[in-house]
């Protein structure tokens, strides 16, 4: 079970709080209906929240990256790839990629580099 920091986590009706900051959650047993689910506990807190959400569905959201966040994980890892992969291309094979291919691998090189936030 991993809890990532600094990801927000909806409660319900628009109430959202970092996902670090949670430390406990608590089924409302007495009371319990709609808006009134769950009681959430936070970090610097004496009160807990109230939420409109099950603990279930609290819980799977804290312990779990939503699937864009890992789609884009994964998408990050490949440019990565890609660029450690160009980076071996000989020059001589760059410049037939280019002049038979219409393909510039040093242009592609360098926006993958700027992407990812690496310096030249």
């Amino acid at each position: 079970m991993k809890v990532t920091p600094n990801e927000m986590v909806a409660l319900g009706y628009g109430k959202y709080f970092r996902s670090d900051a949670v430390i406990g959650l608590e089924p409302i047993e007495e009371g319990r209906g709609p808006g009134k689910r769950t009681h959430v506990y936070l970090q610097g807190h004496t009160t807990p929240m109230v939420a409109s959400r099950s603990e279930s569905a609290i819980l799977r959201d804290l312990i779990e990256a939503p699937a864009e966040v890992i789609d884009t994980r994964e998408q990050l890892e490949l440019l990565k790839d890609i660029a450690e992969a160009l980076e071996s291309i000989q020059p001589m094979l760059r410049s037939i990629v280019r002049d038979q291919g219409s393909w510039d691998l040093d242009r592609l090189e360098e926006r993958l580099k700027a992407l990812l936030g690496e310096e030249e």
